[in-house]
């Protein structure tokens, strides 16, 4: 038993910067596990066909191949792993090659794009590794055009209780934000509109009960 949590270990250590084998092992898990996230929280986003998205924390790839189905413009993604960028731009290499879909290592601190660049900037399950939250935010207000949207969605809410939970966050130094958090560190960094919803379902790797939870807002 002590070897199987080691290894749980070392394979959540990843989580914040996807590396080597069991890098891509985790990948693979969360292209697979944080699906059900993903298909609940798209539901309160709304995009067009004119829609230009950028995907913060892209990891393997499949919500930049996702938006590409969704929208006829531009689809590009960051990651600080180089690994999840390699997994994301293989995944997404047609849409590349056909000039619509760039896929860069870089920082959410520091976006290399110029100012209103995009109608919509996403957030899966990564705002809990940024380096200087309400900033960043303000960063990504940056790129955000005009009446843009952020969108956050969390497979977690703060759980004292929660045994595993509190495992996690120290093991991965990360921070799980509640709902007032994210609102009010949205409101302080510019942001309007802030809407957010919640949705009790089980924790993609252990099974255990969670509150899953998605906030969109505009520039």
């Amino acid at each position: 038993m002590a070897d199987d949590n080691y290894m749980d270990d070392e394979l959540l250590l990843n989580a914040r910067k996807p590396v080597g084998k069991l890098g891509d092992n985790l990948i693979d898990d969360m292209n697979i596990n944080h699906e059900g996230l993903v298909r609940w929280s798209i539901n309160h986003l709304d995009i067009s066909k004119d829609d230009r998205i950028l995907d913060v924390g892209c990891g393997g790839g499949v919500n930049i191949e996702r938006f590409l189905k969704m929208t006829e413009n531009r689809v590009c993604g960051i990651d600080y792993s180089e690994l999840s960028v390699e997994r994301s731009v293989d995944l997404n290499s047609q849409a590349i090659g056909e000039g619509r879909c760039e896929i860069i290592q870089a920082s959410v601190s520091d976006l290399p794009f110029e100012d209103n660049s995009f109608d919509i900037v996403t957030a899966f399950e990564t705002v809990y590794f940024w380096p200087d939250f309400t900033n960043d935010l303000v960063e990504i207000r940056r790129v955000l055009k005009d009446d843009g949207i952020l969108f956050i969605a969390n497979e977690a809410l703060p759980n004292e209780n929660d045994k595993r939970q509190k495992h996690i966050i120290e093991l991965l130094e990360m921070k799980i934000y509640s709902r007032d958090e994210l609102e009010e560190s949205l409101k302080i960094a510019g942001f309007k509109n802030i809407k957010s919803f919640v949705k009790q379902s089980k924790d993609s790797f252990s099974g255990d009960d969670a509150m899953w939870i998605c906030v969109n807002a505009t520039r």
